[in-house]
């Protein structure tokens, strides 16, 4: 009886062994682990590696960038209007010469002008080919042309009036000048000055212009509506700039 009772015994035993050894639970996923590689190893494909933090910086929660719902448009800023300047001359020359004298103390002074210069006809004989093939043979024909004459001049001349030294000498005609029919001239001289104007086969116009600041004991005296005007600080014709070119006609 003893021994029956042993071998149950025996036998519950090994079943609960077997029993025990196939509930074993699952292996739960790992935080560090990746389905297709290994987590060691950053040269299978898949894998991860986590990077320890350096102890000289510190981790932080990155800025959220927030895009602004709002459409912002950009003024321009408004440019200076630059420095006044009054007029203190005006000329019309048609074949003859003025001169003014003025003490300019705060330069710069400004002379603009504009020239009408005479016209004239010419005539001039042009070479063309006419025909086709072995028929084409050379013509001429006489052209008549409207342009300006040579001989329209228009000189500025500012210099001294104390020692006669020429600051500047410039206007319209000839090689020794340009042929811009508008230009505008600056003089930085700080001295008495004698300022000619003289035409030549020419209608030319020319104002003269200065700060009243430092040149005047009274800035108040000019009507800066009708006799005042503002340049910037390089006026756009300073240099020689044509803005009226002119154009010959051609007539056959």
């Amino acid at each position: 009886m003893k021994e029956i009772i042993v071998r149950v015994a025996c036998c519950i035993s090994i079943i609960l062994i077997v029993m025990a050894s196939g509930c074993v639970a699952p292996p739960k996923e790992n935080a560090t682990s990746t389905k297709n590689g290994n987590p060691f190893n950053p040269n299978q494909p898949g894998g991860t590696q986590t990077t320890q933090t350096p102890s000289y910086v510190t981790e932080v929660t990155p800025f959220v960038t927030v895009t602004p719902t709002s459409e912002f448009r950009t003024i321009p800023p408004t440019p200076l209007p630059g420095d006044l300047y009054c007029r203190i001359y005006s000329t019309t020359n048609i074949d003859n010469t003025t001169a003014i004298a003025f003490n300019l103390q705060n330069p710069p002074m400004y002379i603009n002008y504009t020239v009408k210069p005479s016209n004239i006809t010419e005539k001039r004989v042009v070479t063309e080919w006419e025909g086709e093939g072995q028929s084409m043979r050379e013509v001429e024909k006489v052209l008549t042309i409207d342009t300006y004459s040579p001989n329209s001049r228009y000189i500025i001349k500012v210099l001294s009036k104390s020692t006669g030294e020429i600051y500047l000498e410039d206007g319209f005609g000839t090689r020794q000048y340009t042929t811009y029919l508008n230009r505008t001239l600056k003089i930085s001289n700080r001295d008495n000055l004698q300022i000619e104007f003289k035409g030549i086969n020419i209608t030319a116009k020319a104002n003269v212009w200065v700060k009243p600041e430092g040149n005047f004991d009274d800035p108040t005296q000019f009507n800066t509506t009708t006799d005042c005007a503002y340049f910037g600080p390089r006026p756009r014709n300073e240099l020689p700039f044509a803005t009226a070119t002119p154009t010959p006609t051609w007539n056959g």
